[in-house]
């Protein structure tokens, strides 16, 4: 009888090893890239959110970062689409920025976390590549003119989602063939070089030697 209770509890306790979510952390690398990352995004967030209350108290006000007709972060912050959903776009940057802040933090004091909390946190920073994304669409052919702060949004975010999908993948969170794997367990900056100079050609393709007149 003890011996079958062994068993059966032995068969139990190898399901739940299988089944249970496994929990790993992030390399220093990593955490320190999603502090620098996020930073960068929240600078930009704080610094457009005070822009944007300046502007409302006074609509001729200039923001810093206008530079010409072109790098004009005062039409960005007037348009539309600087209130996708009802509200700044910046306060959402500074919580979500603030976020993976904490997230970097938590890893560098040695944090693990479960399968699902890495999959959320890659589908939020999808999310925010997505909407960056738009954003950029908007800003380049339909507001037409560009934010350097905006622009470095975008760029950190989309460095930051390149690097924990390289991870989630690497620690077989999602689904890749052994190449893939292999890949980006030494070339994955190759992903946000590449993602990072597709938009600068945009840019530079949609108003050339504008930029600096």
């Amino acid at each position: 009888m003890s011996k079958t209770m062994s068993a059966k509890d032995g068969a139990l306790d190898e399901q739940e090893r299988t089944v249970a979510p496994r929990s790993v952390g992030g390399s220093r690398a990593l955490a320190l890239l999603l502090v620098i990352t996020g930073a960068g995004g929240l600078l930009a967030a704080w610094v457009i959110t005070l822009d944007k209350f300046e502007l409302l108290k006074d609509p001729n006000f200039q923001p810093g970062c206008s530079i010409n007709p072109v790098v004009a972060c005062g039409s960005i912050m007037k348009s539309e689409q600087a209130e996708a959903f009802g509200f700044p776009n910046p306060m959402l940057g500074l919580v979500a920025y603030g976020i993976v802040i904490c997230v970097g933090m938590s890893l560098l004091a040695g944090a693990r976390f479960p399968r699902w909390y890495w999959l959320t946190f890659n589908a939020g920073m999808l999310f925010g590549v997505g909407f960056c994304t738009w954003l950029m669409i908007q800003s380049l052919y339909h507001i037409n003119a560009l934010c350097l702060w905006c622009t470095l949004a975008w760029i950190v975010t989309l460095v930051m989602f390149w690097y924990v999908t390289s991870s989630n993948i690497r620690a077989g969170f999602l689904p890749a063939p052994a190449w893939a794997r292999s890949f980006l367990a030494d070339f994955t900056w190759a992903l946000p070089v590449m993602h990072t100079g597709v938009i600068a050609m945009l840019i530079l393709t949609r108003w050339g030697a504008d930029l600096w007149a």
